[in-house]
């Protein structure tokens, strides 16, 4: 248990933070101005921009939400992007890209694994080959470095130092599409970090892949997939979700939390400005899911944060997921992630099975058709 640092109360407070749930809600300036400084402390530790670049006159990254202007030399709030001679260029070099991958045998350990057509078969015939798990079979699992984000509970905080150091990291873009057509691979999914930084890359790789393997008369699926917290400009997003859509892949969108304080104090950035994006790319990959059935294109994933993800955030997120549903007539699974302690919130327990079922509980109540539990063997009986 932590103390607020503004109304003094015991519970499940993260030094990373600082401050409560309550707090951010009812007093957001200051406890806002709390967590900030806690952000910008440890950022300039590990030789990361305190907040988003605004250098006047920089040169001016569209990529994400953030929107960094970078004057020269100088690095995006992602680690990715650096200003030289008045323009971006990426830290691997124009062609390259910092990542890491490996072969993760099916069915995976993937968000979007409820409703996955190698684990599911939905979709079958057109975007599985087998009415069962496609066994034997592989998803290439592509983790990228770099973040738009600087979320104090990240269970993948490797993404940093990947970005800080990317010289053991980098890849061609085609050498990363070959790996994406190995013979057993069925699934690529983007992750990390985030795909975001890297999505021009990523995004030119897909669909070289795509174009490859239907000269090379490939017999199986290849699904592009992504899981990502959602920030990218909506032009990108709109071309991701397009890959996936004509591939049988799955666009997994990260909500953080629905309130936008208590969005900042996880993650660093600007809270409304990220809500508004998030709503803005979730409704463009909903409007593209009703051009496919099975599987859905769209799934939305939550990590269940003791003490600030709660009910409330997930019946926010929820209810505007199921407005869109009910807007374009699609089907949009929810799947709520049981939380570990990692990163800067090793002070805070895993999820509270209490709070998962709860969680699920509100969620369907909102009007989501499918709501999915997660990583449930962390869930026990912490508070």
């Amino acid at each position: 248990m932590g103390r607020c640092v503004i109304c003094g109360r015991e519970w499940l407070v993260s030094d990373a933070v600082g401050v409560c749930a309550d707090c951010l809600r009812k007093r957001s300036a200051e406890a806002l101005a709390v967590a900030r400084r806690r952000h910008i402390e440890w950022r300039a530790r590990m030789g990361l921009p305190p907040r988003p670049p605004r250098q006047p006159g920089g040169a001016r990254c569209g990529i994400c939400v953030n929107e960094c202007r970078l004057g020269e030399g100088e690095r995006g709030y992602c680690g990715i992007w650096v200003g030289r001679g008045g323009r971006l260029e990426p830290v691997a070099g124009r062609g390259r890209v910092v990542v890491y991958t490996y072969l993760d045998p099916h069915p995976t350990n993937c968000v979007a694994e409820p409703v996955c057509p190698a684990a599911t078969s939905r979709g079958y015939p057109r975007y599985t080959f087998t009415p069962g798990v496609e066994r034997g079979f592989y998803n290439l699992a592509v983790f990228a470095g770099g973040c738009p984000l600087d979320c104090v509970f990240c269970q993948n905080p490797e993404h940093k130092s990947m970005a800080l150091e990317p010289v053991r990291y980098l890849k061609t873009v085609d050498e990363l599409v070959e790996e994406m057509l190995g013979e057993r691979v069925t699934c690529v999914c983007f992750f990390g970090g985030d795909p975001t930084p890297q999505l021009p890359m990523f995004i030119l790789a897909a669909r070289r892949a795509l174009d490859l393997a239907r000269k090379r008369g490939r017999h199986l699926p290849l699904r592009i997939c992504w899981e990502t917290d959602g920030l990218a400009n909506p032009a990108l997003m709109r071309e991701a979700a397009r890959l996936s859509l004509i591939s049988g892949g799955i666009v997994k969108i990260d909500w953080k939390a629905w309130t936008p304080s208590i969005y900042e104090a996880l993650t660093g950035v600007d809270g409304h400005r990220a809500i508004v994006r998030l709503m803005e790319n979730t409704r463009l990959v909903a409007s593209l899911a009703r051009e496919r059935g099975e599987p859905p294109l769209l799934v939305v994933s939550v990590l269940l944060v003791p003490g600030y993800v709660d009910v409330e955030e997930v019946r926010g997120i929820a209810s505007y997921v199921a407005g869109l549903s009910r807007e374009y007539g699609v089907n949009i699974p929810m799947v709520l992630l049981a939380f570990h302690p990692d990163h800067r919130m090793r002070d805070l327990p895993p999820t509270s099975r209490r709070h998962a079922l709860e969680a699920r509980r509100a969620a369907l109540e909102a009007g989501v058709k499918e709501v999915y539990l997660a990583n449930t063997w962390l869930l026990g009986d912490y508070y």
